[in-house]
């Protein structure tokens, strides 16, 4: 059996003054002291001495010139340091659009809600809505765009719901704005859009063989957006739907709808488009 080893103890550790040991505290303090002293004099903010005019002055000069990152911190501080007056309110809706021209559009539309909620009766209410609008509109660089990229059923229509809301506030409380008829031709756009999204997912449910599913989704189309010139291939898509699920009836009616709309349809001949075909340039 092998005898146990012993290791020498270790000599102790030797501190610069006899008999003292410092507190560990103390040496905790003394690190962080040097280590602020490497560190070097914080950062200045080199607006804090600025009034609310030359914030303002500012931050539309690096608007002007496209920096809109440091134009949006600029108006960003005025409202929180200068927060009444006619300038924190055109601050407000300056980071708005700041925001928009960044592609931020959580903080762009929670600046246009903030100001709408702060100041209902600005004189610049209008212009905000028209924003707000426009930010859902173009959601993710070009909502509508996006249409001629992607299938019906791979798209949320949520924000063009939520653009067509605030266009329709904008014209019903100002009727008269110059921002009006430019929202009055977006919301008439988007009517189009989404009855053409619905209709093309009927569509889609259609050659899927899911024909409840298609009816139901083309009936949806011609209740909600009556006028839209997709309800055309709507009331095709019903009438191919009810004739594969034996709704001799239903489908004669809406044959006959169709008939009475459409005379010249080229869906009277039963044939439907393709899947394949871009069921966006339907309309």
């Amino acid at each position: 059996m092998l005898a146990s080893r012993h290791f020498p103890e270790p000599p102790p550790v030797k501190f610069p003054f006899p008999n003292a040991r410092l507190p560990l505290r103390v040496v905790l303090l003394l690190a962080a002291a040097a280590l602020g002293a490497c560190a070097g004099p914080a950062s200045t903010d080199i607006t804090a001495n600025w009034s609310a005019q030359k914030l303002y002055t500012q931050a539309k000069d690096e608007m002007n010139s496209g920096a809109y990152d440091t134009a949006t911190k600029y108006f960003e501080k005025l409202e929180s340091r200068y927060p009444y007056g006619v300038l924190a309110q055109q601050a407000l809706i300056e980071a708005a659009y700041g925001h928009y021209k960044l592609g931020d559009r959580a903080e762009a539309l929670a600046a246009c809600d903030r100001f709408l909620r702060i100041y209902p009766n600005n004189p610049d209410t209008d212009y905000v809505l028209y924003l707000k609008g426009r930010i859902d509109f173009y959601q993710d660089g070009s909502w509508f765009a996006a249409f001629s990229r992607q299938k019906p059923y791979e798209r949320d229509e949520r924000s063009a719901k939520e653009a067509f809301q605030t266009f329709k506030q904008l014209v019903t409380r100002f009727p008269h704005s110059k921002y009006a008829p430019d929202a009055r031709q977006r919301m008439r756009y988007i009517i189009n859009a989404l009855a053409s999204y619905d209709t093309g997912v009927a569509l889609f449910y259609d050659h899927r063989g899911a024909y409840v599913a298609a009816a139901d989704r083309a009936q949806q189309a011609i209740h909600d957006y009556p006028d839209a010139p997709a309800v055309e291939l709507a009331l095709a898509v019903l009438v191919d739907s009810y004739d594969h699920l034996g709704l001799t009836q239903q489908r004669d009616d809406a044959e006959r709808v169709l008939k009475l709309n459409y005379p010249h349809s080229p869906y009277l001949s039963g044939k439907l488009p393709s899947r394949e075909q871009s069921w966006w340039s339907l309309w």
